[in-house]
């Protein structure tokens, strides 16, 4: 007696379909599962044992096998627990339809026989529909997110029995649309970029910085605003496109931290602590798993006071800022999770904070002063857009009422260039000015005789390097875009190198 059922498992975002095979012949009663199962599919025994007594079933008293093809892929997670179960139900004869290779049946079960909701539903079901599956049976728990997906037959179930009824044919269950799902044109946030006293060439450096989507470096004294600041981005993100949206939620599915969201539909923002390690910010693990780097995909990742984060874990930032991607490698598999973020990081300018204040006195030493800011390399620096330096409030800046400006307004300012950047760049899959390839800047960020003049200047007296001289011009182009302008003009491009000074001032 012999059965085979299709399942899926992932390697990092992408979903492999696998076959469970179920062999059950005669001889002493055992249970083996083979294929290289982890060891949360080797518990599923006792799992899939206990389940299907406890739904009224009898468990075969046969030498049964269970083979999990391809052979060669390493398998983890406990969503194979249902499949193993119809696999071998079907081969036992309980269930009559044997054919069920257009149905991929993902779930874990509970010891008595209810199907309990796994991570990476969503992300598994939309690898089904690229391997052409039309038919999906997953935990009813799980029908939020999965539900998403509106060309593909969703059918969630709650139970052993309902699937064993419903592949019978004793019971209709309808295909589950997520009809709700809408992507929020504004949002209400608590922040607002009113809150923000003076500060104005800071926050206009973070208008440049979103509008385009650039990294962006925030140095200055302690109380001057710059965690007050970071943490209002949010309320100026331009919103989330359904893509976009379905990108971010297959992250956070993996990870665990839907919850019962079915979509995401606000632009991420993280803020780990500096005490967070590689593997945290990076990803990976015994089982591995997105890290901060990717869970700030399409979104913000903030890091405050920069250099109290340990060396090496900065170290490990620059690949994916420049890549926009992780690759995790492990013995078995290399994987690899998207990471395209807008990176945000704040610091003090030296131990105690008041170096360069014009109010409080630095008590650092050179040498101190030196050693700390030694803990930001140059090479990390040099993937970072925008450098701003901010001093204290004045007092006279504190009293203002009135005239301080909304997030709101920033924002329509900020929508109004990304719209232009979609519509420029919509023949070349990118979506904003930071992401422009180097081998197409020439086109879309032309200079005048003058602009050349100036940056090559700047390029001499600040002795930029190539990436950095590439940097200048995406920025250029995003404060044109701000400005409405088709064209590069010489205040674009002077703004822009004003933004790449800091690093000669604070690094020599």
């Amino acid at each position: 007696m012999y059965s085979k059922i299709k399942t899926c498992v992932l390697q990092g975002l992408s979903g492999h379909i696998v076959e469970v095979e179920a062999d059950l012949s005669r001889g002493l009663p055992v249970f083996n599962i083979v294929g290289l199962p982890d060891i949360a599919i080797k518990e599923s025994k006792e799992r899939v044992r206990t389940a299907i007594k406890n739904s009224g079933y009898e468990f075969p008293l046969n030498r049964i096998t269970i083979n999990l093809a391809p052979a060669n892929l390493k398998k983890d997670g406990s969503q194979m627990d249902l499949s193993i179960a119809i696999g071998i139900l079907s081969a036992d004869g309980i269930i009559g339809i044997k054919d069920n290779s257009e149905i991929v049946f993902i779930g874990e079960l509970s010891l008595d026989g209810k199907i309990s909701p796994i991570d990476g539903a969503l992300p598994m079901v939309i690898s089904m529909r690229e391997l052409n599956i039309k038919k999906c049976i997953i935990p009813f728990d799980n029908r939020e997110e999965c539900g998403i997906i509106s060309d593909m037959e969703i059918i969630p179930v709650k139970n052993l029995n309902e699937v064993i009824d419903y592949l019978n044919g004793e019971l209709i269950l309808d295909s589950y649309k997520n009809e709700k799902i809408k992507i929020m044109e504004n949002s209400e946030f608590s922040m607002d970029f009113s809150d923000i006293k003076g500060q104005e060439g800071l926050k206009r450096a973070l208008e440049v910085a979103v509008a385009g989507n650039h990294n962006i470096l925030i140095i200055g004294p302690p109380g001057s605003g710059k965690t007050m600041a970071a943490r209002r981005l949010p309320t100026i993100l331009p919103k989330l496109s359904f893509e976009e949206a379905v990108e971010v939620t297959k992250i956070y599915s993996v990870s665990g931290m839907l919850n019962s969201k079915s979509l995401i539909t606000e632009r991420p923002f993280r803020s780990p602590h500096h005490t967070a390690s590689q593997v945290s910010i990076i990803g990976g693990g015994r089982i591995p798993r997105p890290g901060e780097v990717s869970l700030s995909h399409n979104g913000v990742l903030f890091l405050d006071e920069l250099p109290e984060f340990q060396k090496n874990v900065l170290e490990v930032l620059r690949q994916p800022l420049e890549d926009g991607v992780v690759h995790i490698s492990r013995i078995n598999a290399t994987l690899t999770y998207p990471a395209k973020f807008m990176f945000v990081a704040s610091m003090n300018p030296c131990p105690c904070g008041f170096y360069g204040d014009p109010i409080h006195s630095c008590t650092c030493s050179q040498s101190s002063i030196n050693r700390y800011l030694g803990r930001i390399s140059n090479p990390l620096l040099d993937r970072i857009d925008i450098h701003i330096d901010v001093m204290p409030v004045e007092y006279e800046d504190l009293k203002v009422e009135s005239n301080v400006e909304t997030s709101a307004a920033i924002r329509s300012r900020v929508i109004r260039a990304q719209d232009i950047q979609i519509e420029r760049y919509k023949n070349d899959k990118i979506y904003n000015n930071s992401q422009i390839p180097n081998k197409d800047i020439k086109k879309y960020c032309k200079l005048n005789n003058s602009s050349e003049k100036i940056i090559k200047n700047a390029f001499a007296k600040y002795k930029f390097s190539a990436r950095t001289y590439n940097k200048l011009l995406k920025v250029a182009r995003t404060i044109a875009d701000l400005d409405s302008k088709e064209d590069i003009e010489d205040k674009h491009i002077l703004e822009a190198i004003r933004y790449r000074t800091l690093d000669k001032k604070y690094w020599g």
